[in-house]
């Protein structure tokens, strides 16, 4: 069976791993620098730099996922729980844009 991942879990886990040494400064510059490996890779796909080879989808997987690493290890260092967080900036966001559904309902649909 194939493991699923929470923002609750990895901000317990990376609160674990960074937690009393790491520094937020330090995990920003971490995401700083995955962001532009990110846009390296958007710009290969748009043309506007050459590509060597087809892999593309692969290494923007693996740099989104460390992006969402520091900003999750960024939350975690903080005591944010990220979770409640993105909930209600979603319905706030609904309501201001006039979504019909906002993330909490449409987790809603989900188990019915």
């Amino acid at each position: 069976m194939e493991k699923k991942i929470t923002i609750e879990i990895l901000e317990a886990y990376l609160a674990d791993r960074y937690g009393g040494w790491a520094n937020e400064q330090g995990l920003f510059m971490k995401l700083v620098e995955e962001m532009g490996e990110v846009a390296e890779i958007l710009n290969k796909r748009a043309g506007r730099k050459a590509n060597e080879d087809g892999t593309m989808n692969e290494e923007l997987g693996v740099e989104l996922a460390d992006m969402l690493h520091y900003i999750v290890a960024l939350a975690a260092i903080n005591g944010i729980p990220l979770d409640e967080v993105i909930l209600e900036k979603d319905k706030k966001a609904s309501v201001k844009y006039g979504h019909a559904v906002n993330l909490e309902r449409f987790m809603d649909r989900d188990g019915e």
